[in-house]
């Protein structure tokens, strides 16, 4: 993914169903300014007390009522999600212009993406917003 996404300084990334804060920490790493969304209170207490900005709570419906557009958002649900296509609307609706929204999930599902990388079992669907 960095590789991909390579300096983030002044980016504002959102890390969906964060865990253990793995990749928002990376981004962090990278110059990004991140905020974790998790719903496990134990997992966001762990990313809090590492110096992680957490929102508590459904990824997808947080999100929704977060404030601020974010250049980069990644999100990592369980396999057997079930709103993945509310998800994806939900994200580019709220990604700023010129940024990209980066789903991993199963290699077996397949969405209208701009971008496909598999590893593994493990795919990772970019799409990037254009704004007029």
């Amino acid at each position: 993914i960095f590789n991909i996404l390579g300096d983030l300084r002044g980016f504002t990334f959102f890390d969906l169903f964060a865990g253990t804060g793995r990749v928002g920490f990376k981004a962090m790493e990278r110059g990004a300014e991140v905020i974790f969304f998790e719903r496990s209170k134990r997992l966001a207490l762990r990313i809090k007390r590492k110096g992680g900005k957490v929102v508590l709570g459904d990824a997808l419906k947080r999100v929704r009522a977060f404030k601020g557009k974010p250049k980069v958002i990644f999100a990592d649900p369980p396999y057997d999600y079930k709103k993945y296509k509310e998800l994806i609307e939900v994200c580019l609706e709220v990604l700023d212009c010129g940024g990209v929204f980066i789903l991993e999930h199963h290699k077996g599902l397949n969405f209208n993406c701009d971008r496909r990388r598999e590893y593994g079992e493990t795919c990772l669907s970019f799409w990037y917003k254009e704004c007029n």
